[in-house]
């Protein structure tokens, strides 16, 4: 359920609906599309914004499209949301994540829409995620058409910022999106759109498609897989104006300063508090107008109309004030700060540490750190969402991690960057992770976590060519995630240092002891100006209307087996039964993650995620149930899943797959 945000149902420019129109491919295959529009644009031309997604746009992204695309039209562009090749109403079928194919059909539709009567031969492309990555490549494909881009949450680096790793060590959020993309590569088109041939091409996409996570297992070094499509490969690929937006509680805000540092085009950079989802409605708030901000990069890079946001300071970012730790925020304190231009290296930091504790200097003393494997439990999702509890909780319930805590702070701090943590390290063990969680302990001893990073060890001189651990020390440095925050005065700062952190990162292949020396931690002062919000309230066009036939909800749960001493987390998410009155179209999805291990036992670390997916609508019905497992052993992923779709008379199409991929220093 989205929060409430203020509803046009006026606007400059009268809107019209195209629901459906098919956009031709070179091979034969067309995209599905659903156009709003000025009703006069055939007499007075308009920019066409596209978002380019395989999340359907018949029922699966329609509540934020109906806010969005409308408000676009009915202020003088068309709004274009495209089903990629193989998902929702589009034919052909999705073979994988952001292919030389998804990228090459998306240079088609662009070259389509801006030879339309209605279009004035400009395009932009918006999108958060998936939509926010291949904005991104698309734009390094350089297509005439296109005059600029907002990309919301999204990466420049698929192996180093995506799901898969987090410095060298490999994501739990592997399996997560991996299931979680699974079920939706194997989803059917909507009969209303397509006809009768909708279960044909369901079968399509079922007997054709894979169980891409395999790849992704298999795909362990930083290698061509995962060059391709990382605009970082070659920044200067990327020539239209680029708008970055992300926020704290999501796993991609670290790209957002990355980029602006290296990208040459015209660029600017918006981190707020908010989880993975568009500002106009995401949590934590505040919220903002968002939509009324993209008119105004439109206006500009579209249009030819000076909005004067080229000439505001390149960075705006909000800084968090001390909260108590909590899953669910519907609002962060804090204030706006900007910065003209962002480089790292022009960030003053202050160091942290002495004598066992967070002051000045270096920590000299040699630490042991060898951390039960069920450390993290506190830590919440990779990636936040906002809208259900997801988040970290209360720090000071973590067990078995090694902790050093400053003094009091006598005034307050404020932090913007990226923290560094530095040691000198040896370990028991060929491979090992290292874990570095810093947290703002508040004056009742609860911990709410500003940053953490992770660095496999064996990935600390490269992602492409790792080494195994070495007999003797070696140095290491971890960049722990940017961060925005103020410490506030009689506060403390907590670093607490683990080898484990489940289930963020996958265990890794032995028990591991570390000794370090040499700690240092560095702060990054904040060298933002304080602003007022410069934002105007948050807005949207007329939501989608919704009938709720069953309720949904949301679960997640830690138990201990006191006879085996295996912990089980456990997520459960229902999105409950619900009915688009437009189309009548009732769906309803349900997922259930479960990630289990043993605190002494690296090699027992198993997670299971299963999706159900359920469209109707009259006497048409479709079904699919997904299953994978991943299973952690000391030298191989085990991987078993299975696929099962039906529809009204029964069973379409069963599948199960069954591998063992060799661990690689991971």
């Amino acid at each position: 359920m989205m929060p409430k945000i203020s509803i046009r149902t006026e606007f400059p420019r009268v809107v019209r609906e195209i629901e459906n129109t098919w956009i031709p491919m070179p091979d034969g295959t067309r995209l599905a599309a659903r156009i709003w529009l000025p009703e006069d644009s055939g007499e007075n031309p308009v920019p066409a914004i596209l978002e380019y997604l395989p999340y359907r746009k018949r029922d699966g992204t329609v509540e934020r499209d109906h806010l969005t695309y409308p408000y676009f039209a009915g202020h003088g562009y068309a709004g274009v949301r495209v089903d990629m090749r193989g998902t929702g109403d589009s034919e052909g079928v999705c073979l994988g994540e952001y292919l030389r194919q998804e990228q090459d059909d998306c240079l088609v539709v662009i070259e389509w829409l801006a030879e339309q009567p209605w279009c004035s031969g400009k395009v932009g492309m918006i999108g958060i995620s998936w939509g926010g990555f291949n904005g991104l490549q698309v734009a390094a494909r350089r297509p005439n058409a296109l005059g600029a881009v907002i990309s919301l949450c999204s990466t420049d680096d698929r192996y180093a910022d995506d799901i898969h790793f987090m410095g060298g060590a490999v994501l739990v959020e592997k399996l997560g999106w991996g299931a979680t993309a699974f079920a939706i590569a194997h989803t059917p088109p909507d009969p209303a759109i397509v006809g009768e041939r909708w279960r044909d091409m369901w079968i399509e996409r079922l007997e054709n498609n894979n169980l891409w996570l395999l790849d992704w297992f298999k795909h362990q070094r930083r290698d061509a897989f995962y060059t391709h499509g990382s605009i970082c490969e070659s920044y200067e690929d990327v020539e239209v104006p680029v708008y970055l937006v992300g926020g704290w509680a999501d796993g991609y805000t670290n790209t957002i300063f990355r980029m602006l540092e290296n990208l040459s085009c015209a660029k600017k950079g918006l981190v707020g508090p908010w989880a993975h989802k568009y500002p106009h409605f995401a949590m934590p708030g505040p919220r903002i107008g968002f939509l009324q901000e993209c008119l105004r990069w439109w206006d500009q890079h579209l249009k030819g109309i000076e909005t004067g946001i080229m000439d505001e300071p390149e960075l705006r970012a909000w800084i968090q004030h001390s909260a108590p730790p909590n899953s669910q925020i519907e609002t962060r304190p804090g204030h706006w700060v900007t910065v003209p231009t962002w480089r790292d290296d022009a960030v003053a930091m202050r160091s942290m540490f002495s004598d066992n504790q967070l002051s000045g200097g270096k920590l000299n003393e040699p630490v042991t750190v060898c951390a039960p494997e069920n450390s993290g439990h506190t830590s919440g999702n990779w990636c936040g969402y906002g809208q259900v509890p997801d988040g970290p909780i209360n720090q000071s319930e973590e067990a078995g991690m090694v902790c050093f805590e400053s003094e009091p702070f006598d005034e307050e701090l404020d932090l913007l960057g990226f923290p560094i943590l530095t040691a000198e390290i040896s370990s028991d063990v060929s491979q090992a992770n290292l874990v570095a969680v810093l947290s703002e302990v508040l004056e009742d001893g609860k911990a709410t976590r500003i940053s953490y990073g992770v660095l496999n060890l064996t990935h600390r001189n490269s992602h492409a060519h790792p080494e195994p651990l070495p007999e003797g020390s070696f140095p290491v440095r971890i960049k722990l995630n940017a961060c925005g925050q103020r410490i506030g005065k009689g506060n403390r700062l907590r670093l607490a240092l683990s080898n484990a952190y489940w289930p963020v990162i996958w265990p890794s292949q032995s028990k591991a002891r570390l000794k370090l020396t040499n700690i240092a931690l560095d702060l990054p002062l904040s060298r933002g100006v304080n602003a007022q919000s410069c934002f105007q309230e948050p807005e949207g066009a007329e939501p989608l209307s919704v009938e709720t036939l069953a309720s949904g909800g949301y679960e997640r749960q830690r138990s201990i087996d006191c006879i085996s001493g295996h912990e089980t987390y456990e997520i459960y998410n229902d999105s409950g039964l619900g009915r688009h009155l437009n189309t009548g179209i009732e769906y309803r999805e349900t997922g259930r993650e479960t990630y289990m291990i043993h605190p002494d036992d690296p090699n027992s670390a198993v997670g299971t995620c299963t999706w159900t997916k359920h469209y109707a609508r009259d006497e048409w019905s479709a079904d699919v149930e997904t299953v994978i497992t991943v299973s952690a052993l000391q030298d191989v992923w085990k991987i078993e899943a299975s696929l099962k779709a039906r529809d009204a008379d029964g069973i379409v199409v069963q599948k199960s797959w069954s591998d063992n991929v060799d661990r690689d220093l991971v």
